[in-house]
């Protein structure tokens, strides 16, 4: 007999068949269900959509923040509470030096050191003197500087409300230089602080806060001064030109 190979019978082919399909079949299904696991994967790692991001956008322009509010409304309840206008204040604190010129004034919150006793001055100068009593921390006052004619300047604070000098006191830290640079302004400042004052308010309208004799970027000598809207408690700066009453510069503060 010949040993010839023999063939697999046809229905051992078909079971073959059939199960190396099977077998395809599931390894397809495998890879369909790995690729979509994956772009899956990927889709939660991306970046969220505009539409996520739209919820954190800042606020409008024009809408004020807190601090804005809180600063104007601070300013508002401040002019309110003061019954003695600056004016009144500042014929006050000049009275307290003799043949002294103001050169500065401003309206603020009592601070809780309000009698307290300033460093002694390493030149001998008078100390703190307190004729009356101070107004409670946080009551309004009106702190100013006045020059006398050497340029060595005075502090006088003024209650806000009854108009009576609470503390006085002579500047410890002017140097030699320093009384220079006073008597300087001075000299070159032809207008007064009301003067200043008049040409300020004329451009904008208000409670007077704020007035100092200062020098500009361009070393002119000016007298700055600032006025709250008491309806909005808005205020504007004016910087106007000590030695002719030009109004230089004005800014208003929204905030």
């Amino acid at each position: 007999m010949s040993s010839a190979r023999r063939l697999p019978p046809v229905r051992s082919l078909a079971v073959a068949g059939a199960l190396g399909a099977s077998a395809l079949l599931l390894a397809a299904c495998t890879n369909a269900d790995t690729t979509r696991s994956s772009v899956a994967e990927a889709a939660q790692t991306e970046s969220p959509s505009p539409t996520g991001t739209d919820t954190q956008s800042p606020s409008p322009t024009g809408s004020p923040s807190p601090s804005g509010n809180q600063d104007k409304t601070e300013r508002k309840d401040l002019v309110s509470a003061a019954k003695v206008t600056w004016d009144k204040a500042a014929d006050t604190a000049v009275k307290e030096v003799p043949e002294g010129k103001l050169v500065d004034l401003e309206l603020k919150r009592t601070e809780a050191d309000a009698t307290a006793s300033p460093t002694a001055s390493p030149t001998g100068s008078p100390g703190l003197s307190t004729p009356n009593p101070a107004p409670s921390e946080g009551a309004p006052e009106w702190e100013a500087k006045v020059a006398q004619s050497d340029g060595t300047l005075h502090r006088i604070d003024i209650d806000a409300v009854n108009g009576k000098v609470f503390r006085t006191m002579v500047d410890p830290d002017q140097d030699p230089d320093d009384k220079t640079q006073v008597t300087g302004w001075l000299d070159k400042a032809k207008q007064t602080p009301q003067q200043a004052v008049k040409a300020a308010t004329a451009k904008a309208k208000g409670t007077v806060t704020h007035v100092e004799l200062d020098e500009n970027d361009d070393q002119q000598v000016v007298w700055d001064v600032d006025v709250v809207d008491k309806g909005n408690g808005n205020k504007t700066s004016v910087v106007v030109d000590a030695a002719n009453g030009k109004v230089l510069s004005q800014k208003t503060d929204t905030d």
